[in-house]
């Protein structure tokens, strides 16, 4: 008797972990489509002049304005095949004194520093992006070197103390298809989206467990 209570537990428990892992593949497919609508727009818009009030994700936007290319920060990343480097995030000052941060694109670990990376003259210049909010990082993310200028992530609140000044929650990622280096990082609509397959898994894990059992309860 007890040995069959256990057994009834044990199902209950396996049951319940694997409808809740299903529901919350479904909660991220929703959100994944949801991005991927957001990403679509984006890329179909046409370029409005940035203002720190724009607070739409993806959205084209252009500005004129400096890079402050002393202050910018590298961000550890990992390119398109897969080799470690880094994001060269520069902050901008646009003509209308608005501070926004700008990712330039990726490098590669040898090249943090070089002074190659940065146009020659610092003059007014017009950009072309997508802005991203950032993102909290998640708790597996290494803390910040600001010593040593190496980023994990972007905190509003380690840029404000390594650069002075205070940024909004949007980075914009540049555009230009001339650029080498850095070069900048292709946003697209192919992102990974298997949620719906992993939440099948999960059901189907679930109902097979279900019929096991009644099937062994039949039996005895």
């Amino acid at each position: 008797m007890k040995r069959a209570f256990l057994f009834q537990l044990f199902v209950i428990f396996f049951v319940t972990i694997f409808c809740t892992l299903g529901t919350w593949q479904l909660y991220r497919l929703q959100w994944k489509l949801e991005l991927i609508s957001e990403i679509t727009s984006g890329l179909n818009s046409s370029p409005k002049e940035y203002s720190n009030l724009i607070k739409k994700n993806y959205q084209r936007v252009d500005a004129k304005g400096k890079f402050n290319f002393d202050k910018q920060i590298y961000l550890y990343s990992l390119n398109d095949n897969g080799k470690p480097g880094y994001d060269v995030v520069t902050p901008f000052r646009t003509n209308k004194n608005e501070n926004v941060l700008i990712n330039r694109g990726w490098i590669s670990t040898e090249l943090k520093g070089n002074s190659s990376i940065n146009p020659k003259v610092n003059s007014e210049q017009k950009i072309v992006g997508l802005l991203r909010e950032i993102y909290k990082p998640n708790i597996f993310k290494p803390e910040n070197d600001l010593k040593n200028n190496v980023w994990f992530s972007i905190n509003l609140d380690d840029l404000k103390e390594a650069t002075g000044v205070q940024f909004n929650e949007f980075v914009i990622f540049l555009e230009d298809n001339q650029a080498r280096l850095p070069l900048p990082k292709k946003i697209s609509i192919d992102v990974p989206n298997n949620h719906l397959k992993y939440a099948i898994t999960w059901y189907a894990i679930s109902i097979s467990i279900i019929f096991y059992y009644l099937y062994f309860r039949r039996k005895k």
